[in-house]
């Protein structure tokens, strides 16, 4: 396998402060945990110190020189954040502390006003809690009920029984765009497509798609999309829920407090225009500004060459997992799929892999990876995970595999 000519792996790992440490002495981090948290270009950390030691202030209700500085910073970043992901309107464009949040937020306003007993609600086998638990608390407060799409054994939605769950006419169908785990890529607009024919809304869990592929909510074919600053190169603590303007305009407040509203009686209120409307109080201004310059970043490296690096990465991954005897991938072949091997060792628990792993500086995920339904699916109780980002390298996997012989060996 070879690089992408256009795309200069060396140069993109000197963006990143952190990939240049050592681990412990003479042991040089090889970081494959991105679809935990990516690491951040030191134009983000830069912006975010900058505006600390300079611009520091709250927005949006000052007139001075610094809170007018903070203010543009802010809302300079959700028109960064909108034209990324090709919104109509930056008023579609809330910004959240994560993409839990962002979920909640429609599960607590849109889905409390429109789901009724008896309505159904669509989820999928590989869900990430975040995309499970509040349409479980939703359905079981609502007297709603949960309809699942299953995986199969190769790791992607069984949509032959799509149809049938349709004939129920779900309020909503809930999914996510990548797994997180399989790394299955689902063709959502193709989902959509009938979801709204049949009359339901698609929230689509973006988390692990946003920050890899090029993403087109014009396009698409969503009603709400949810993505996290953490997992594109931006800071933790801010995340965002982008939805169709007619469907916020509608939708009640989540949160009351400053900022959320228009005017305060004693015993009412008015709410806020879009987009402040669902963002009460003071915000994650630092964290905004960092995820403005996480978004010029991958906009400058490209978001179609960011996809096609991972792409070769993870086929070359899967093409070195197949060599090591006793390892189980699990998910679709690379060309479905994004930068994500979830696998086993035959007679090795995952902890331990991810621990023998880390002697090398190799950081791995192990556990359940916030999916224990999909789990249960494949009758495992965790599995190791690499996750690959624009900043990693073929000789990263190759290190990866002689950490699983490594751990063969030990293990016996």
């Amino acid at each position: 396998m070879t690089a992408l000519s256009t795309f200069d792996s060396a140069r993109i790992c000197a963006d990143f402060p952190i990939l240049s440490r050592e681990v412990r002495p003479g042991v040089p981090l090889i970081y494959l945990d991105s679809a935990a948290t990516s690491q951040k270009p030191a134009s983000v950390i830069e912006a975010m110190n900058d505006y600390y030691r300079r611009s520091n202030a709250n927005i949006h209700r000052g007139v001075h020189a610094l809170a007018e500085e903070a203010t543009a910073l802010y809302e300079g970043a959700r028109e960064r954040v909108a034209r990324f992901i090709n919104a109509c309107s930056t008023k579609e464009v809330i910004f959240t502390r994560n993409a839990t949040e962002a979920i909640n937020l429609v599960a607590y306003s849109w889905g409390r006003a429109n789901v009724n007993a008896g309505d159904a609600i669509v989820i999928t086998e590989m869900e990430h809690h975040s995309n499970l638990v509040p349409w479980q608390m939703l359905a079981a407060e609502k007297g709603a009920t949960l309809e699942v799409i299953p995986v199969t054994d190769d790791g992607e939605l069984d949509l032959s029984t799509f149809d049938d769950i349709l004939q129920k006419r779900p309020k909503l169908v809930c999914l996510t765009h990548m797994s997180n785990v399989l790394g299955t890529i689902n063709p959502v607009t193709d989902i959509a497509a009938k979801a709204h024919a049949a009359g339901a809304l698609v929230l689509v869990d973006g988390a692990q798609s946003v920050p890899h592929l090029p993403v087109d909510v014009q396009t698409l074919g969503a009603d709400f999309l949810a993505f996290s600053g953490h997992k594109m190169c931006g800071p933790t603590g801010i995340g965002v829920l982008w939805a169709r303007q007619a469907l916020l305009e509608d939708m009640p407040p989540f949160l009351g407090g400053g900022d959320m509203i228009r005017r305060v009686y004693l015993r009412e209120f008015k709410a806020n225009a879009l987009p402040h409307k669902f963002e009460a109080g003071t915000p994650a201004i630092a964290e905004g500004v960092g995820l403005g310059a996480a978004v010029d970043y991958l906009t400058g490296t490209g978001m179609a060459a960011v996809h096609a690096h991972e792409r070769q990465i993870i086929a070359y991954a899967l093409e070195r997992l197949e060599e090591v005897p006793g390892v189980t991938v699990y998910g679709p072949k690379a060309e479905r799929k994004g930068g994500v091997a979830a696998f086993s060792l035959a007679g090795v628990h995952p902890h331990d892999i991810a621990q023998v792993l880390d002697r090398d500086g190799i950081a791995v995920r192990a556990g359940h990876h916030c999916a224990m339904p999909l789990h249960d699916r494949y009758q495992l109780p965790a599995t190791a995970r690499a996750s690959f980002y624009l900043y990693n390298t073929m000789g990263e996997v190759d290190a990866l595999i002689e950490g699983l012989y490594k751990v063969k060996k030990m293990f016996g």
